[in-house]
Parts: structure tokens; sequence; C-alpha cells
């Protein structure tokens, strides 16, 4: 049976949306077999965008199969603020977000990375590879592909809007309110793993004759064993660090 739904995307849903039908409410070809979840992502809406669903003002899941003539509501992902268990489409909000990254947003990752997130990335990870380290692992898949972000099996992503790194960064720490978990340097931007501070004499071996001479303090990467000290590399991160601070 056919017939037709209501629906009106809120806030930054309506950047899926064709030009003609964001900020109002659009009435849609329906068929009673079809889901919620079914109805948005025909509009252009990937699933993982919405964390909250109201049909004729009730909280709904993906699942819930409208009637004709509804009137549903979509709301965008609320990751930094609880609204309730009985309303959120996803298992959890992750309180201590990681992120996996798509293979095309490489510096994105190293920009997080440097502001002291835990993100995965690899420069041959195939979409399969991305879900699967998303779900396995419990991390917020970015990217830029759409048809990836509605994948049934996907629950935590984010679609990033921007196009330089440095603007896509601070597009994840707005969306996701993260300006109070920046800790930043403490990170391998590289491999993602952490770093700890050592002493000079266990590293001294592997240090060039100028650096030994002028650096006592250093650090390195848990995984990769990369080591780090405050030299020139040192104050043009900070610079950029300092640069993203003062957007946020």
């Amino acid at each position: 049976m056919a017939g037709y739904v209501d629906v009106r995307a809120y806030a930054e849903l309506n950047d899926f949306l064709q030009p003609e039908w964001r900020g109002m409410t659009v009435r849609q070809p329906f068929r009673t077999h079809q889901t919620v979840k079914d109805v948005l992502e025909a509009m252009g809406i990937p699933h993982t965008e919405v964390d909250l669903i109201l049909v004729n003002g009730d909280p709904v899941h993906f699942a819930h199969r409208p009637a004709i003539g509804d009137r549903i509501a979509a709301y965008p992902v609320f990751e930094a603020l609880d609204i309730g268990a009985t309303a959120r489409l996803r298992p959890v909000p992750l309180r201590d977000p990681r992120f996996v990254v798509d293979i095309n947003l490489g510096r994105l990752a190293r920009l997080l990375r440097l502001l002291g997130f835990d993100v995965w990335w690899s420069n041959t990870a195939d979409d399969q590879t991305l879900v699967d380290i998303s779900l396995s692992q419990q991390r917020i898949l970015l990217t830029r592909d759409r048809g990836l972000l509605k994948r049934r099996v996907l629950t935590h992503g984010l679609f990033v809007h921007a196009e330089h790194p440095e603007q896509q960064t601070l597009e994840v720490i707005r969306r996701l309110d993260l300006r109070q978990r920046l800790a930043p340097l403490t990170r391998c931007v590289r491999c993602n793993g952490s770093l700890a501070t050592v002493t000079k004499d266990e590293v001294i071996a592997q240090l060039e004759p100028l650096t030994r001479r002028y650096y006592n303090q250093f650090s390195r990467c848990s995984q990769c064993k990369q080591i780090y000290w405050a030299g020139s590399h040192y104050t043009r991160l900070m610079r950029l660090v300092e640069r993203l601070r003062e957007q946020l």
C-alpha cells in the first residue's frame, strides 16, 4: 500500500538533503513495509548521522514502521549530550571517543593524533575493514563517503563536510564537543601509539650528535619507538596546536 509521510530534518542533517528540502517539512512517498531508516536514507541522510527520531512526537527506533500520514522528525548525533536511554538510536554514546578514519583523510588522522586522540588509520584499508574496525573497537568512523555511512551494521559514524584538514579537525571537535579532551603531543602522529617520557641515557645511542648535545628531555612511542624532543619540529607543532585552539 502506498501513501506519504511528512519528514522534517533538523540542524546539519539538512546538509544531506536537496536544497529545496532544507529547513522545511517534506512530503515523501511511502510504502507500509518501509522503516523510518528506509525513509531517511532514501532522502540521502545516512543513519549514522541520526541520533533521535520522533514519529508524531514519540521517540522510535530505526526499525519502526510508520503509518501513512505520520510526521517524522530527525535530529543529528548528540554524542556530547545524554538525551536519555529511551530515545537513543545507538547502543551507547562514546564518552571516550576513539576514531577510525577513511583512507582519504590521512591528514585529518594525523592532526587528531597530534591533539591526543586515539585514531586508527591505514592507507590500505578498504571499506569493509573500516566498518569492521569501527564495530569491533567501538570507534567513530570519519569519512566523506556517504554510501559508506549507510551500511546497515554501522552504528557510529560522522560525515566530514569540510575539505581542508585543519577545518575537518575543527569540525569533528566541535560536533562531538571535544574541546576539553585535547591532550596535545601525547600520541605518536605516525602510528597512534602513546608517548612516554624516557631518560636521555635510554635513547642516547639513537640520537644524532647535535640532538645529543643540545637536548635533554625526550619521549618515545610505545609502539614504533619513534623518539620525540623539543626541537624545531616541536615548535612548529605547538604553533599548529595553538592555532587550532584559538579557532575553537
